[in-house]
């Protein structure tokens, strides 16, 4: 989990610096070591609770070269690069024949982890990365939404994971197998 939460974290930096916006290289986010990536607080969760985060990659919206799209493709850059390392590892997985027992797990643990961040980043909830979606597609009429979110969003993340983990289950277990489906894996 430390190196998918790392390479998503890594893919926003990138994606802020593609575009034009030197902070993430200035504070040193351009990289791919963990240490730069990982939250204290977020990395103890891991081992305690098993679930995590990441320190958010500080990026300036006005140094983008894409001001209008800017922001989305620097928050969707990190659930991208997870759907990427699942991809990648459900095609290792079709070569399964090639790994032994532990290799295997560890494969198919690092598929179900990235599909999870991928999908679970993708809810328009601060402080994940598919609330940066809801500035683009919200009439400016609607941005007040937003300022909601931006308020009470952490409290409703935390209600939403006690309420509906096992919905959440549900929903991201069939686009894991999906995926490994596509790649030959199943």
């Amino acid at each position: 989990m430390i190196g998918a939460i790392s390479l998503h974290e890594f893919a926003h930096a990138l994606a802020a610096d593609l575009q034009g916006d030197r902070m993430p290289r200035a504070l040193g986010r351009l990289t791919l070591n963990p240490a730069k990536h990982l939250d204290p607080l977020g990395t103890l969760c891991i081992f305690l609770v098993g679930f995590g985060w990441g320190k958010p990659v500080p990026f300036r919206p006005e140094a983008l070269s894409s001001k209008r799209f800017g922001a989305a493709i620097v928050a969707l850059a990190g659930p991208a690069m997870n759907l990427v390392l699942a991809i990648a590892t459900a095609f290792l997985i079709r070569l399964s024949g090639l790994f032994a027992g532990s290799v295997w797990y560890f494969l198919q643990l690092f598929l179900t982890i990235n599909v999870w961040l991928a999908v679970f980043n993708l809810i328009p909830v601060p402080p994940l990365d598919g609330s940066r979606l809801l500035t683009i597609f919200l009439p400016p009429a609607k941005q007040k939404i937003v300022f909601f979110l931006d308020r009470y969003g952490f409290m409703i993340l935390l209600a939403f994971l006690f309420f509906a983990g096992n919905t959440l289950t549900r929903f991201l277990n069939p686009i894991t197998a999906a995926i490994l489906h596509l790649a030959g894996a199943q």
